[in-house]
């Protein structure tokens, strides 16, 4: 009688453990996705737009797409990993999509439209309720009137990893007042001027992390390029957000993939000491998200950092931002905005986030989306011609012509074989600008706004800003 009492308690038990595990294995067949796909989430038009995730190892899952009533399907291989890609309609929605594999997963309030990548460090991140005791300005007005159901926000939350990883934490936000006060300023003024301009959904991913270095977020394949870059160890126990890779790592390599129309980015603080290494870093950060997108050679514009004073003892930061004009041009489909008038001498971080978001936006808008009729850039030396006595400079976007809105030109400077810089008086002319100083009879070289804290006084008359330049290519001092 015990021993057949016992054999029943056993037979319960094990019925009891083989229903546990069925449920455990259930929960974990279920299909789960990365966190950059969810409800509110915003999907690149008219692509194929991939989606994947995880689910039972060899299990079919399939996905439908509301708009267009298409069921796609793949199976997961053996660490359950899947995907697939979407055929995305023209600007719209809401939408929704169902995932199944065998349970159904659905995502709503889905919007199609154009997904832009905000990437950098502090003035990236910078939200728009600012920093303490460091505002933006007119964020309360803007943050007030913000609601929007056709901009979607994510925020990618802070972490590093000296290893690649297949996830990170955020999630897709409305655009309504709560939460555009704690949304990249920048990227929101950006985002808005591109969705009234084309009147289509924006989505804005915000992946940035104050005071960071560049090289944090490249690739450790794309880092062994530069000789001067040293990789973490292999053996390192923890990362710093310093470490080459590890931002990469963790902040946009979950992200690999992820349909998008282009890529912005605000940094160029931390390496301003080595400005001949970041000129080369810059393009090839960029060469490097391509790379791994493969969706080509996607737009990429980003802001020159506005002038500061780092103190007597600094690199003239000058050549910082000499370096970002030159990257500009160093590959296909790039584009930089100045901000030599948005400066603040003691402050890091410029309250005016509204000119960098909308002259980022001018550049999209005209060489992304192909509008006409206004102009994206400030004024760029085109050429110097040396006569007598007189520098005359050109330029390219001055067709209109230039202005300095009433004040003189002070920052202009020019130099001799001697390579000694005196200031210099410079006049706009009909042709461009024309600098001489008595004290260089023969000139060979012109600097303009070469400082490290100046107020750029020079811009065509669209109001956009000249980059500081220098005609020479002097030693650095």
């Amino acid at each position: 009688m015990k021993t057949e009492t016992m054999i029943n308690k056993i037979t319960k038990a094990t019925c009891l453990f083989s229903l546990l595990l069925f449920f455990v294995l259930e929960i974990k067949a279920e299909v789960t996705l990365p966190a950059i796909f969810g409800d509110n989430m915003v999907l690149q038009q008219q692509t194929d737009a991939a989606i994947w995730g995880k689910a039972s190892p060899s299990k079919k899952v399939s996905v439908t797409t509301s708009w267009n009533k298409k069921t796609y399907s793949a199976t997961a291989d053996k660490d359950g990993k899947w995907k697939v890609k979407v055929a995305t309609p023209v600007a719209g929605g809401p939408y929704q999509i169902t995932i199944s594999d065998g349970k159904t997963l659905k995502l709503n309030n889905v919007l199609i439209g154009e997904v832009w990548i905000c990437s950098g460090q502090s003035n990236m991140q910078m939200t728009m309720l600012g920093y303490k005791n460091q505002p933006i300005i007119g964020a309360n007005r803007a943050i007030a009137t913000s609601k929007n159901n056709n901009i979607r926000l994510f925020t990618v939350e802070r972490e590093r990893s000296l290893e690649p990883v297949d996830d990170f934490k955020g999630d897709w936000k409305l655009c309504e007042p709560e939460n555009v006060g704690d949304f990249s300023a920048a990227a929101y003024f950006f985002g808005k001027m591109i969705n009234q301009s084309l009147d289509v959904p924006v989505g804005l991913i915000c992946t940035s992390w104050g005071g960071t270095r560049i090289e944090p977020w490249m690739s450790e394949e794309k880092l062994k390029q530069y000789d001067w870059v040293k990789l973490p160890e292999k053996d390192k126990k923890e990362s710093q957000h310093q470490d080459p890779t590890s931002l990469f790592n963790k902040m946009i390599n979950p992200m690999v993939g992820y349909a998008l129309r282009g890529g912005l980015w605000y940094q160029g603080e931390a390496n301003r000491n080595e400005p001949k290494e970041y000129e080369k870093l810059m393009a090839g950060l960029v060469e490097n998200w391509r790379e791994v997108w493969g969706i080509g050679d996607f737009p990429f514009y980003y802001a020159q950092i506005a002038p500061y004073f780092y103190g007597k003892d600094a690199l003239n930061s000058a050549y910082i931002r000499e370096a970002q004009l030159k990257a500009s041009t160093a590959i296909p489909n790039m584009g930089m905005v100045s901000l030599m008038d948005a400066g603040e001498k003691h402050c890091i971080h410029p309250a005016n986030k509204q000119v960098v978001g909308e002259r980022m936006a001018y550049l999209a808008l005209t060489q992304t989306y192909g509008q006409e009729g206004f102009e994206c850039s400030g004024p760029t030396l085109k050429e110097m011609k040396v006569d007598g006595s007189i520098a005359k400079l050109t330029f390219d976007h001055a067709e209109h012509g230039l202005t300095t809105y009433g004040k003189e030109l002070e920052n202009f400077e020019i130099a001799g074989e001697n390579q000694r810089f005196f200031p210099a008086t410079a006049f706009i002319t009909g042709e461009g600008i024309s600098v001489y100083s008595p004290s260089v009879p023969n000139p060979v070289a012109v600097r303009y706004a070469f400082q490290d804290f100046v107020v750029g006084e020079l811009f065509n008359t669209e109001g956009l800003p000249a980059s500081s330049f220098r005609t020479d290519d002097w030693e650095m001092k």
